[in-house]
């Protein structure tokens, strides 16, 4: 049996914003790592970790997996390009449009940050028991479908 949670007495005690707390901790520390050991902003890490699981893709992919405007992929991207990290090739599927996959030099730098991330999470992980990891996961993911079945509904509503 669930009991109830006790009332909120304030915006501290509601989970968005304890959420977005922690999401912006995580942000800065990786920020500040990124960019100290890779040389890396953090959305230039996003839009290469986007690439180095899922490649190729358009922008507009990119832009809707890294949570961003289009005009701030597009230049996180063209600063990419700049240094040698992603390359472009013509989209077939749209004949104005583009795909963007790392290079060679793009995917041996996505091998060490990913590696670096990893080692990231564990660390923040470690607090946590083996099972109290795979119960947050598996609350994060129920958490996320709920977030976006809410947002459809609320999207939808007249």
């Amino acid at each position: 049996m669930d009991l109830p949670l006790p009332e909120p007495d304030g915006i501290k005690d509601l989970v968005s914003y304890r959420l977005h707390v922690l999401a912006n901790l995580s942000a800065r520390w990786a920020e500040a790592r990124y960019q100290q050991r890779f040389g890396l902003k953090l959305l230039e890490w996003r839009a290469m970790a986007l690439l180095g699981g899922y490649s190729p893709q358009s922008l507009n992919e990119l832009a809707r997996g890294a949570g961003l405007e289009k005009s701030y992929a597009s230049r996180t991207v063209a600063g990419l390009i700049e240094r040698n990290l992603v390359a472009s090739t013509p989209d077939d599927r749209d004949g104005r449009g583009k795909r963007f996959a790392l290079t060679r030099s793009g995917k041996a730098l996505y091998r060490r940050v990913f590696e670096d991330a990893v080692e990231r999470s564990e660390a923040w992980l470690s607090v946590l028991t083996r099972d109290e990891r795979a119960a947050l996961m598996g609350m994060l993911a129920r958490l996320t479908e709920q977030a976006r079945a809410l947002e459809a509904k609320e999207a939808n509503a007249p």
